[in-house]
């Protein structure tokens, strides 16, 4: 007849459950199933912490309310990490994030559209030639990036008696 094992753990360590615990070793947290060491990371490795709770949750080893209540996160939080392990695995957690693509407004169409602006165009010109949103070369002359040139004014002379 097998023999039953009771978890055994480390003094100092924290429940998530009956069979699964945490203890934190110097930098490192290190996750401790029954009594066998099952995974650890460092402290401030926060992707490899989402990785590992989505894990235990996605393998039926903790609940999304006891990873809440032991590491003290929000559930939405472990919902949206056990999403992306379901939808990306673990090396989900370790991509680059999507970024913004290049500005509109590159050094090439910033000249162009000085040297509209410079040969007298208005904004809403400049914007249509370029095929760029007015807003968009108006925002770009509030903060400097292009400049109106001074409209030249007319001085009436003063003529003497």
């Amino acid at each position: 007849m097998p023999q039953m094992q009771l978890p055994l753990f480390p003094e100092g360590s924290t429940l998530i459950n009956a069979n699964l615990a945490f203890v934190r070793e110097g930098d490192r947290i290190a996750y401790i199933y029954g009594h066998l060491p099952i995974f650890s990371h460092a402290i401030d490795d926060v992707p490899t912490f989402r990785m590992i709770t989505s894990q235990l949750y996605v393998n039926g080893v903790a609940t999304q309310s006891e990873i809440c209540h032991a590491f003290g996160v929000t559930p939405i939080s472990v919902k949206r990490s056990v999403k992306q392990y379901r939808k990306n695995g673990a090396a989900g957690f370790y991509e680059k994030r999507g970024r913004r693509g290049p500005a509109v407004l590159t050094p090439p169409v910033l000249q162009n559209a000085q040297e509209l602006l410079d040969q007298g165009f208005e904004v809403a010109q400049v914007a249509k030639e370029l095929g760029l949103k007015q807003d968009t070369v108006r925002k770009a002359v509030r903060l400097g990036r292009l400049h109106k040139p001074e409209k030249k004014s007319v001085k009436t002379e003063k003529r003497m008696p």
